[in-house]
């Protein structure tokens, strides 16, 4: 090798000095580099003449073990994984008790400490209990809904802050939890109805409105809404209903939400009316009870809000819902109740 040779500066590119290959100090250009690992200050140096070759990082654990500690078990100390729904940290620490001159202090100071803090750790404890069981009846009515994963997280997290606010006091908790959910989906942009929330929880449905409206002065969100056509696919299915008498009153409740005497209806209310009507559009109709069984509505709130759709049916029923739907007849639409001392003018008396 030549002097040129020795001062020509050193390419990484060439194949021959490629580190992920082989790494060799540029240097010396032994076959066998003689490579020390300096942990210390984090670097690989070559042995023989000094030089500094790559930056490495230890993998080695941080912890340090003596002669009297050694168990030979696992010396990871982190603990479980922190869990943001439950409060504080729930890391600890423990004086370890040991053979030898360090006995009699370990077990004084940890007198002391246990001593100081046994009543806060049960109130904590406690705490703690009460938060996981209202978790877990979360996750266990969500799932027998089927409802995602987000739903529940969504959830424990509002339960969780209604905790935090103090707001579960003189509450139903059942009902806390049923509201929670009942946020969430919406959150979700999923329908569910306070009906569906008391067959969930069991609670009655004046517990589960005043809950609602408590949390939601409190917390003064935006909770979201349910519109009337969230509902029609899921109350169709549950009436086995076609899939053009669902269109028709998707349509039905679409343009129903433009009326000004409608416009403040509950959107449950509207979904059973475009039901109702669709249904005997097609020839396939459903009686109010049905449908009040299915939606959660009354009856005569079904008849009522049905009677003002059928009142703007010219609006409503355009020649293309007819076209696309040629067994679509508006005879077959049942004439609203008339008032008491009267009876509608013209058609036939066919009682809704």
């Amino acid at each position: 090798m030549t002097k040129a040779d020795d001062q020509k500066p050193f390419d990484r590119n060439e194949p021959e000095f490629r580190w992920s290959a082989a790494l060799k100090c540029p240097h010396c250009r032994d076959e066998v580099p003689n490579l020390v690992e300096d942990f210390a200050s984090g670097d690989y140096i070559c042995g023989d003449c000094g030089l500094v070759l790559d930056y490495i990082i230890d993998t080695r654990p941080e912890w340090r073990t003596f002669t009297n500690d050694e168990r030979g078990d696992d010396p990871s100390r982190v603990g479980n994984a922190a869990n943001p729904f439950l409060v504080g940290t729930h890391l600890d620490t423990v004086i370890v008790q040991r053979d030898g001159r360090s006995y009699e202090l370990a077990r004084d100071l940890n007198h002391t400490q246990n001593s100081n803090r046994t009543h806060g750790r049960t109130l904590a404890q406690r705490h703690d209990h009460n938060l996981v069981q209202a978790y877990k009846e979360i996750t266990t009515l969500c799932e027998s809904y089927d409802m995602p994963r987000s739903t529940i997280v969504i959830a424990k997290q509002l339960y969780k802050r209604a905790e935090k606010e103090n707001l579960l006091q003189g509450k139903n908790n059942k009902a806390i939890i049923g509201v929670c959910i009942f946020i969430a989906r919406r959150r979700d942009n999923a329908s569910l109805t306070f009906k569906d929330i008391c067959a969930l929880t069991k609670v009655n449905r004046k517990e589960i409105a005043r809950t609602f409206k408590f949390l939601k002065s409190k917390w003064d969100m935006d909770t979201g809404t349910t519109s009337s056509n969230d509902l029609i696919t899921r109350f169709c299915a549950n009436l086995n209903l076609d899939q053009d008498t669902r269109r028709i009153a998707d349509i039905l409740a679409q343009r129903a939400k433009d009326m000004d005497n409608i416009s403040g209806k509950n959107p449950v209310s509207i979904a059973s009316a475009c039901i109702y009507l669709s249904s005997h559009l097609l020839g396939c109709g459903r009686d109010p009870k049905a449908i009040s069984d299915i939606a959660g509505v009354n009856e005569t709130t079904i008849r009522a809000t049905y009677k003002i759709i059928h009142a703007n049916c010219k609006n409503l029923l355009t020649p293309d819902i007819f076209a696309s739907t040629p067994k679509a007849n508006e005879d077959n639409l049942p004439i609203p109740r008339p008032p008491k001392g009267g009876r509608p003018k013209g058609g036939t008396l066919q009682q809704s």
